[in-house]
C-alpha cells in the first residue's frame, strides 16, 4: 500500500522563508557601508532561527497528521482492514464491496465432477495440515495464539477424504496447486510472520463465508445435497470466528503502521493461490 505523503502546506512555508530572506542577501553586497553589513548579519542570524523554528513546526505538523491519518477499517482493529482489503479483491457477484472482473462463470452455473471436487479436497487437505502444522511448531511466539482456535479443518477433511473411498472413489495424491501454496505458507511462516498471518486469516475467513456457499452448491449438483464435514465446525462459528479476530488484533497491536500494510499487500497472492486450489473443482 502506498505510504503516506508528506502534508501539502509544507512547500509554501519554505517559499515564504525564501522570500524573507531576500532582502538581507542585498544588504550584504553593499561592502562599503559597516551599518549594512552589521544589520544582514544580524538579519541573517535572525532568520535562521525562524527557519528553525518554522521547519520544527512543519515536521511536528506532518507526524501529527500522520498519527491522526486513518486507514479504512482501522478504527475497528486491524482485521477489519484486513477484511476491507479482501473485499476489494472480489468480484461484485462475489461481494457488494467486490471490484474485480469476473473471470467465468458464477459459482451457480459450474458444471463440477466428483473427481476435480476430490483434488480440491485433497489439496485443501494439504495447505490446511501445513497451516496447523507451522502453529503448532511456532516458529515465531505469536503464532502460538492461534492453536486449537476451533476453526482447524484438517481432521474434518480426512473424514471426508475417508467416506469418498468408502463410495468407491480413488483418492489422488496432491497436485501442483496445493503443493505450491503449501511450500509458500511454510516458507513466509519461516521469516515473514506479517505476511504469513496474511494468508492465515484469508484461509481460514474465506472457507467460514463463501467457501461454505460453494461447498452447498457443489453438493447440491454432484453429491445428492450431503453435507461435508468440511463445512461444520463444532461449536457456534460466529464465536470461534470472533475469538481469532480478537487474538489476530492482538498479534497486530506490536507491528509498525509499515508492518501492517506489508501484511494487508500480501492479500493479493492469497487471493492467487486459494484460487488456483478452488479452479480444481472444474478441472
Amino acid at each position: 500500500m502506498a505510504s503516506i505523503t508528506p502534508i501539502s502546506q509544507s512547500q509554501p512555508l519554505f517559499n515564504n522563508l525564501q522570500l524573507a530572506r531576500k532582502p538581507q542577501t542585498m544588504f550584504l553586497t553593499n561592502l562599503n557601508s559597516k551599518f549594512f553589513v552589521g544589520k544582514s548579519s544580524s538579519a541573517d542570524a535572525g532568520g535562521a532561527v525562524r527557519a528553525k523554528k518554522t521547519a520544527a513546526v512543519v515536521t511536528a505538523t506532518a507526524a501529527s497528521e500522520k498519527q491522526t491519518r486513518r486507514y479504512p477499517g482501522e478504527a475497528k482493529g486491524f482485521v477489519e482492514e484486513m477484511r476491507f482489503v479482501a473485499m476489494k479483491l472480489h468480484t461484485r457477484d462475489q461481494a457488494k464491496e467486490g471490484e474485480k472482473e469476473s473471470e467465468g462463470p458464477p459459482v451457480s452455473k459450474w458444471d463440477p465432477t466428483v473427481d476435480g471436487y476430490l483434488r480440491f479436497l485433497v489439496d485443501s487437505k494439504l495447505v490446511y495440515d501445513t497451516l496447523e502444522g507451522i502453529v503448532k511448531k511456532a516458529a515465531f511466539p505469536e503464532y502460538a495464539e492461534f492453536r486449537n482456535t476451533g476453526l482447524e479443518r484438517s481432521e474434518s477433511l480426512a473424514k471426508d477424504l475417508e467416506w469418498f473411498k468408502e463410495q468407491g472413489h480413488a483418492i489422488p495424491d496432491p497436485s501442483s496447486p496445493g503443493v505450491t501454496y503449501a511450500n509458500h505458507l511454510v516458507d513466509l511462516s519461516e521469516k515473514d510472520p506479517q505476511a504469513f498471518i496474511c494468508h492465515f486469516y484469508n484461509i481460514y475467513f474465506a472457507h467460514s463465508a463463501g467457501g461454505r456457499m460453494i461447498g452447498k452448491k457443489v453438493a447440491e449438483k454432484i453429491l445428492d445435497k450431503k453435507e461435508l464435514e468440511f463445512y461444520k465446525w463444532n461449536g457456534d462459528l460466529s464465536q470461534l470466528l470472533q475469538g481469532v479476530r480478537d487474538k489476530l488484533n492482538r498479534v497486530a497491536e506490536s507491528w509498525s503502521r509499515e508492518e501492517k500494510n506489508h501484511c494487508l499487500e500480501e492479500t493479493e497472492k492469497s487471493f492467487k493461490f486459494s484460487g488456483d486450489i478452488l479452479r480444481l473443482i472444474l478441472s
